[in-house]
């Protein structure tokens, strides 16, 4: 047996952690969008694979026999890769999620399938609005140059985001609720817009909005490939042992 964690997330981690201690060879792969990835107690490559070919390439040279999907929820063509890939190399896979948000009493969200939509629910007048949504949208937001934007990233941009009136804050979730209540307040944030990633490293901004009542616009995700889920590292033990018990 030999495992590639494809990761990213916290729960990524966390079973990159269990595999090293049950001594379960393994490989861990970050895509490379962050500049400084959390060290890894696995072997750890950084970087793409070149599509479904690439990964179905380095698969059967690093002779992986189990893959598991650990990225962000909206990675969604790594996800589709993923799957692809270990069809083409008849391998098993599965992927380790976080159940998404849901709205609880007092949450005021607009709910969106895309970040154009999120885009569209900005028209109108000037606000302070709270951008969580990574740095690879950034720009779309222009079409609202209406606003002023914080943005909350884990690096700072290459390049300033095209936006007329931002301010970045550079921080690593996990955030906490009073962390949170004093960035908004201190902002004098007006509205959230976010992506539905679950979990609990970043769920302390909804729960400051909903304490201060602002609104929020919630982009919800992409429809996940068909494959295996699980919600925990413990059910990715489970797999793993099966697999092993029946010699595969």
């Amino acid at each position: 047996m030999k495992v590639l964690i494809l990761g990213g997330t916290t729960e990524a981690s966390t079973l990159a952690s269990a595999l090293a201690a049950r001594s379960i060879p393994a490989l861990f792969s970050y895509a490379g969008r962050v500049a400084k990835p959390r060290p890894q107690p696995l072997p750890t490559r950084v970087g793409g694979f070149g599509g479904v070919e690439g990964l179905a390439a380095f698969l059967a040279k690093e002779r992986i026999t189990h893959l598991v999907d650990a990225t962000h929820p909206f990675a969604e063509q790594m996800s589709r890769n993923a799957v692809s890939a270990a069809a083409l190399d008849d391998i098993d896979v599965i992927a380790l999620t976080r159940p998404p948000w849901a709205p609880l009493a007092g949450d005021r969200w607009t709910r969106v399938t895309s970040v154009a939509a999120a885009v569209n629910t900005l028209t109108g007048p000037p606000q302070r609005v709270l951008l969580a949504i990574g740095r690879m949208h950034l720009a779309d937001f222009a079409a609202q140059p209406q606003h002023r934007y914080l943005l909350r990233l884990v690096d700072r941009p290459n390049t300033p985001p095209p936006l007329p009136d931002h301010r970045v804050i550079i921080d690593r979730g996990p955030f906490t609720l009073e962390d949170d209540l004093a960035m908004l307040q201190a902002h004098g944030v007006e509205r959230l817009v976010c992506k539905n990633a679950g979990g609990t490293g970043a769920v302390a901004k909804l729960t400051a909005a909903r304490q201060l009542d602002l609104p929020v616009v919630m982009i919800e995700r992409p429809s996940p490939p068909p494959c295996q889920e699980v919600h925990s590292v413990e059910e990715v033990l489970v797999w793993l042992d099966h697999h092993a018990d029946l010699g595969v």
